[in-house]
């Protein structure tokens, strides 16, 4: 096909779907679309807190990106954006946001707060960086039975429980250097709005899970410590179900 003739199919192919769909369908496909478009928006906001030195600030538009990303799969799933916009790659774009917000973000925080360690600091810093390249661009990524495989690059829980925390920047490092082996481990982990079992009891654990993070949020730069060691029991629960999972999934396939 003559690439000059591409601009002329697209609006054709649109008109066919327009008329296949009513036009309110078509519209709300694309708010769909422009409501997860958002986050990169909200990621640069949570980097400019970050550079102004405003943890707190920080920290909740890193939560109102993880809130767009675990509603707009529901929405889009609601309204069958695949079939009303079959030409639009919403799955792409959704890997595109949430690499900025879930590794770039987090990762200029943890260097911007000098949460690294002071020797080799870009090592560290480049380590989950090109980790969860790979990790976004595996074919395996998310399983047809709705797991992630590998490590699935919650940066941003890392980096909010290392600055709550308070923790030294050696152990800092260490955990990174294991989490971004995880990444390359196809171990399988709960796909929290998808994986089917246990889905109610882990929706209801991180929705008090995400009170306690609000409360943690609240009190920072210094939080009582109690508090965010007790808020670690999601991602413990987390953890264990997903080894659990992969362990009897494993056995029974």
């Amino acid at each position: 096909m003559n690439p000059r003739s591409v601009p002329n199919v697209l609006p054709e192919v649109t008109a066919a779907y327009e008329q296949r769909y009513p036009r309110s369908r078509w519209v709300s496909a694309w708010a769909v679309h422009a409501y997860t478009a958002s986050g990169v928006v909200v990621g640069f906001l949570a980097l400019r807190a970050t550079v102004f030195g405003r943890a707190r600030e920080a920290f909740l538009w890193m939560l109102i990106a993880v809130l767009i990303d675990s509603t707009d799969g529901i929405l889009a799933r609601k309204i069958e954006v695949k079939r009303v916009l079959p030409w639009f790659d919403g799955a792409k774009l959704d890997d595109i946001i949430d690499y900025f917000t879930f590794v770039i973000v987090p990762v200029v925080f943890l260097y911007h707060m000098h949460l690294l360690p002071p020797v080799g600091t870009l090592f560290f810093a480049a380590l989950p960086l090109l980790s969860s390249a790979y990790g976004f661009c595996h074919a395996a990524a998310k399983t047809p039975d709705f797991f992630f495989t590998g490590f699935p690059s919650y940066w941003n829980v890392v980096a909010f429980y290392l600055y709550a925390g308070q923790t030294p920047p050696w152990f800092n490092g260490t955990l990174i250097c294991l989490l971004s082996v995880f990444v390359f481990i196809p171990i399988r982990y709960v796909y929290p709005s998808r994986t089917v079992p246990f889905r109610r009891l882990t929706n209801l654990l991180g929705g008090v899970w995400a009170v306690m993070l609000l409360a943690v949020l609240w009190q920072l730069p210094t939080p009582p410590r109690w508090l965010v060691l007790l808020s670690l029991f999601y991602p413990v629960y987390y953890t264990l179900l997903s080894f659990y999972l992969h362990a009897t999934t494993r056995k029974s396939s």
